[in-house]
C-alpha cells in the first residue's frame, strides 16, 4: 500500500531550545506513464490514483479524448502505470515518439506556449457557459481546506478541488504538484465519462501557472480560480481560449484576469 505522507526524524528549534521529534513530510515518487509498450512520460507524483493521474495526463497532453479509447488500466507495484488502447487508430504515433519528463514544479517541461495547445487540438471555450455568483467564489477556500487531509499532515501537498456552479465541491486530490492533482481530477471524470466538465469551477491551492490553465482547457473547465497569482502567460492562454482566469481568492476578495463576464454579483 502506497502513504502519501511518512515520517522523518527532525531537530526541533524553538526558542532557542533543540529538541529530538519526527515530522510527516510528503511522499515523492517517480511514476513511469506507458500506452501500451511505449514509456509516455515520467512524473515526480505522491502515490495514490496513479490510473485516475495516468489517464487525466493523457488526456491534457491531447493524445486520449474519450473514455471509449482505453481498453483498460494497470498500476503495478515499481511506480508504473499502462494504460492499453482499444484501437491505435486515432492516436497519434508520431507524438508518442516524443518523450516528456516532469517534475512536481515544472508541469509540461517545453510546451509553454499558447501554440502548443493548438498543435494538440486544444478547443476554445463555449459562451457563454455557466454564470458563477461572486459569493460563490469567495466560498472556494473555505470549502476546499478542511478535505486536505494530506495537507493537515505534511504542510507540503498541493489540492486541486472540483465544484460544480453553485459551489457544492464534487471532488479533492491532493499531490505535491499542482498539475498532477489537477490531472487526477481530470482522469477520474474521464474515467466516470464525465467530460467535458463545461459547467464546473476548478480551484487550485497556490499560484496558476500556464500548465494548469492548459490542463482545465483540455478538461474543457471554463472557470478556473487559484489562492495564489496567475503567471502572465496564464493570463494571456486565459484570454486566447475564452476561460475565466481568477486568482488571489482569499480574505473575501479576489482578481479577475479574463473573461469577467462568468461572475455575476448576485
Amino acid at each position: 500500500m502506497k502513504w502519501n505522507a511518512v515520517t522523518v526524524p527532525i531537530q526541533r528549534v524553538e526558542d532557542g531550545a533543540t529538541s529530538s521529534a519526527q515530522d510527516f513530510v510528503a511522499v515523492e515518487e517517480p511514476l513511469q506513464i506507458r500506452l501500451g509498450e511505449r514509456n509516455v512520460a515520467i512524473t515526480m507524483r505522491t502515490p495514490g490514483r496513479d490510473a485516475e493521474l495516468a489517464a487525466g495526463f493523457l488526456v491534457t497532453e491531447g493524445i486520449l479524448r474519450r473514455r471509449d479509447q482505453i481498453a483498460g488500466i494497470v498500476a503495478d507495484d515499481r511506480n508504473g502505470v499502462t494504460v492499453s488502447l482499444a484501437s491505435e487508430d486515432e492516436i497519434d504515433l508520431e507524438r508518442l515518439d516524443r518523450h516528456f519528463y516532469l517534475t512536481s514544479s515544472c508541469g509540461v517541461c517545453g510546451k509553454a506556449s499558447m501554440e502548443a495547445l493548438y498543435a494538440i487540438g486544444c478547443p476554445a471555450l463555449s459562451r457563454p457557459g455557466p454564470r458563477i455568483r461572486q459569493q460563490v467564489i469567495h466560498h472556494l477556500p473555505e470549502m476546499l481546506r478542511p478535505s486536505q487531509k494530506a495537507f493537515d499532515r505534511t504542510g507540503g501537498l498541493h489540492a486541486a478541488g472540483l465544484f460544480d456552479a453553485d459551489g457544492n465541491l464534487l471532488q479533492v486530490q491532493e499531490d505535491v504538484g499542482r498539475h498532477n492533482a489537477v490531472d487526477k481530477l481530470v482522469g477520474s471524470a474521464l474515467l466516470e465519462g464525465r467530460l467535458p466538465l463545461n459547467d464546473h469551477v476548478l480551484l487550485v491551492s497556490g499560484r496558476a501557472s500556464f500548465e494548469l490553465v492548459q490542463k482545465a482547457l483540455m478538461a474543457g473547465i471554463p472557470v478556473l480560480a487559484a489562492v495564489g497569482a496567475p503567471s502572465s502567460l496564464a493570463v494571456q492562454t486565459a484570454l486566447r481560449f475564452g476561460m475565466t482566469l481568477i486568482g488571489f481568492v482569499r480574505d473575501r476578495r479576489f482578481n479577475i484576469y479574463s473573461c469577467d463576464w462568468r461572475i455575476g454579483s448576485a
